[in-house]
């Protein structure tokens, strides 16, 4: 079947994707708590024939389904399952219906993506030879669902020579896709500062304490040159500060004893992240001692860069080209700042990661991910689920 064709047999589900991407989006639950979402993707998969596995990393479902064509290769395609704690806008007519809670990140139109494309191939066996494993991962969202589905041998269990994985992203218009080979989205670490002295009276005795207010204020300020000049020019680094705590609002003449403040930080190499790490604990001790005060340094490395592999991004773009053409596919693309947690995936087995074009919102506006304002695009629901398709083809020998 030609790509255009594909897209029109896809389009016959398209009510039923739209369905359960909204029905998923109206009841959106959090990393690892993703009980209700796994189980209708795991009726779904089951209804459709495939062999499905539930409970890999809690809540996370793998299904498997070996085409018909010769061919003894395997390859794993990822969409994710959680929602994250933002409350959304109101009065949209599928919002989330528990508070405090939504699809902000477009995991829900991830994962009706990925089961058109389970469905479809289900019902088009012959179009490929060897196995897909498809994998729903729970807890994408700061919980680490990838490396607790690696670290309880996915990869054991459901064997593929490569793995594949694709987010939306607004802002890239409908019809286009965005890939890289290397370094694609940043390494996410979090850290934190707690300064300790004596504390005391603001006004009678400040000349008697150890204030550890003082460090905190020039820590912060000294933070800003290990990116401006420790990081070389031509590298990429973000250092930001994300809350400050110390004393107590209601006691504004005292001088808090113990004042933290904790932070990100994003790089894409792994000698920036030594730096980075290295040159925080040296600006942190350092700046205590200067005041007479202490520092302890937490610094805890969260989920590593998101590196492609040459091979399979050649055949993600090749897949994707089929669809909307050469042009519409950038294969360059600036890396993203933003972290994923697939990089433990394509730690583990070569791999491709691809964004595809969320559009913008019905208002004109681009509303970002991780804001209350987001909503996935029901119209690239289709073209998520013929490129799947068309992947499986190219890899497994239906292309």
């Amino acid at each position: 079947m030609a790509p255009h064709d594909l897209i029109a047999g896809l389009k016959a589900y398209e009510p039923e994707l739209i369905a359960i991407r909204q029905d998923i989006h109206r009841h959106p639950e959090v990393g690892f708590e993703e009980h209700r979402t796994a189980a209708l993707v795991a009726e779904r998969l089951r209804a459709w024939g495939l062999d499905v596995t539930e409970g890999v990393a809690k809540t996370g479902v793998v299904a498997t389904l070996k085409g018909r064509r010769p061919g003894q290769r395997g390859i794993g395609l990822r969409a994710d399952l959680d929602a994250l704690h933002i409350q959304e806008v109101p009065n949209r007519e599928h919002g989330s219906t528990v508070a405090g809670k939504m699809h902000a990140c477009g995991h829900d139109g991830h994962t009706a993506m990925l089961l058109g494309a389970a469905r479809y191939l289900a019902e088009h066996p012959d179009e490929f030879g060897g196995t897909v494993t498809f994998i729903f991962q729970p807890a994408e969202e700061g919980l680490g669902g990838g490396r607790e589905m690696v670290a309880e041998g996915l990869f054991d269990r459901f064997p593929v020579d490569a793995v594949y994985g694709m987010h939306n992203m607004p802002g890239i218009p409908v019809g286009e896709f965005r890939t890289r080979t290397g370094p694609f989205m940043a390494a996410s670490d979090t850290w934190s500062v707690a300064f300790t002295g004596t504390g005391g009276h603001g006004g009678a005795g400040a000349h008697f304490a150890t204030d550890a207010t003082l460090p905190l204020a020039h820590f912060i300020l000294a933070l800003q040159t290990i990116v401006s000049r420790n990081v070389a020019a031509t590298e990429t680094a973000v250092v930001s500060v994300g809350s400050v705590a110390g004393g107590n609002p209601g006691s504004p003449n005292i001088i808090p004893a113990r004042v933290t403040i904790t932070g990100t930080a994003r790089s894409y190499k792994p000698r920036i992240r030594d730096l980075i790490e290295t040159r925080l604990n040296a600006i942190a001790h350092a700046q205590a001692a200067v005041f007479g005060c202490s520092a302890e340094v937490t610094y805890t490395r969260r989920y590593p860069p998101l590196v492609t592999h040459a091979e399979q991004t050649a055949v993600s773009v090749a897949a994707a080209s089929a669809l909307v053409g050469v042009s519409n596919v950038q294969t360059n693309s600036v890396p993203y700042t933003g972290s994923e947690d697939f990089s433990f995936l394509l730690e583990a087995r070569p791999g491709g990661f691809i964004m595809i074009g969320n559009g913008s919102a019905p208002d004109g506006k681009v509303h970002n991910v991780h804001t209350p304002e987001y909503d996935f695009n029901d119209a690239i629901l289709t073209l998520g689920a013929a490129y799947w398709v068309q992947l499986v083809r190219a890899e497994l020998g239906g292309a």
